[in-house]
């Protein structure tokens, strides 16, 4: 197969189609998908407004703040660019990750709403426009959006998904650093970082049941 070869995508995307299942698991995934995204500005817009629960998290406390939002976007949406590379050229794995994504913001959901929060006291602004838009955010940023870390999270959930060793190292190599880029700049507090792959991990075996045919 070449680097990037449409017959290969073509063909392998008209042969999975033809199964009734793959096609109704997708195509109703991505009717849930688009509907937690337009949930998403709603949801966070409400989050914020609310008071929560200040922590008094030590790692937090220990660390200066700072401006690491540059590092953070680009690792976050390089990795992502891979992703989606790997996806197109393989319908299974477009199929596994679009149902994670969707439990992961279902989870997400409910912690963040069950376990409110207020932002670490130095937080500093995590500038990336792309995520934003998502927010309903685009000169703003949601503060409140904590437990548990989405950029950990979808880093984490990256790696259990990929299928070839390197791409699993460049995921899990990102999840760790991305987690500390949210730590310095003290977006997350410690435990939203530590919870992200231990939820990922239990929201992966569930997405892999549902999309198992």
């Amino acid at each position: 197969m070449q680097l990037f070869d449409p017959t290969f995508i073509k063909n392998s995307w008209k042969v999975t189609f033809e199964n009734k299942n793959y096609k109704r698991r997708f195509i109703s995934g991505l009717i849930i998908w688009v509907a937690i995204l337009f949930a998403f500005p709603i949801f966070f817009n409400y989050i914020e407004a609310r008071n929560g629960i200040d922590l008094n998290d030590f790692i937090i406390n220990s660390l200066p703040a700072y401006d690491v939002s540059t590092p953070t976007f680009l690792i976050i949406w390089s990795m992502f660019l891979l992703f989606l590379y790997r996806a197109i050229n393989d319908p299974q794995l477009l199929l596994l990750f679009l149902w994670g994504f969707i439990f992961l913001s279902i989870s997400r959901f409910l912690t963040i709403y069950f376990f409110p929060l207020n932002p670490p006291a130095q937080l500093i602004a995590l500038r990336d426009p792309i995520t934003n838009l998502f927010y309903g955010k685009t000169h703003g940023f949601i503060t409140k959006d904590l437990f548990f870390s989405g950029h950990t999270s979808t880093q984490f959930l990256m790696f259990l998904c990929f299928k070839k060793k390197s791409d699993k190292y460049l995921a899990l190599i990102s999840t760790a650093i991305v987690g500390i880029l949210v730590l310095i700049q003290h977006v997350h507090y410690s435990i939203d970082v530590i919870a992200a792959p231990i939820l990922t991990y239990l929201i992966y075996l569930i997405s892999k049941k549902v999309v198992s045919y």
